[in-house]
């Protein structure tokens, strides 16, 4: 019922492409790799921005990134089983920043029974 409502496109729920993607990178021993990311739920994505702006906006100023067209970004994280893309994410948490002081580790005989 779905081709007759939508032609011949078999998943009319696709996205269509993004264009053109600000890609964060992080350097390698060969060039830049692109860095990968976890959704809330844990499973592994790409991320690209549409703009530098929203970039910079969540990952820093400091940043490296590439373009890539959307295709090529999955064509790039196809091979590690990465099929998940993420455009423009919003939300992150905040950088780890440093604790209070810790306390100290209990002593080796409060574990003896």
């Amino acid at each position: 019922m779905a081709a007759l409502l939508f032609g011949d496109d078999p998943e009319p729920s696709d996205p269509t492409p993004a264009g053109p993607l600000y890609v964060p990178v992080r350097p390698g021993p060969s060039g830049c790799a692109a860095r990968l990311f976890r959704t809330p739920l844990g499973e592994r994505t790409a991320v690209g921005f549409t703009c530098l702006l929203r970039l910079t906006a969540t990952l820093g100023p400091d940043q490296p990134w590439i373009r890539l067209a959307e295709p090529a970004l999955r064509a790039l994280t196809a091979p590690l089983g990465v099929t998940a893309l993420t455009v423009d994410p919003q939300f992150t948490a905040p950088a780890a920043g440093p604790t209070g002081p810790r306390p100290a580790p209990a002593p080796a005989s409060a574990f003896a029974a």
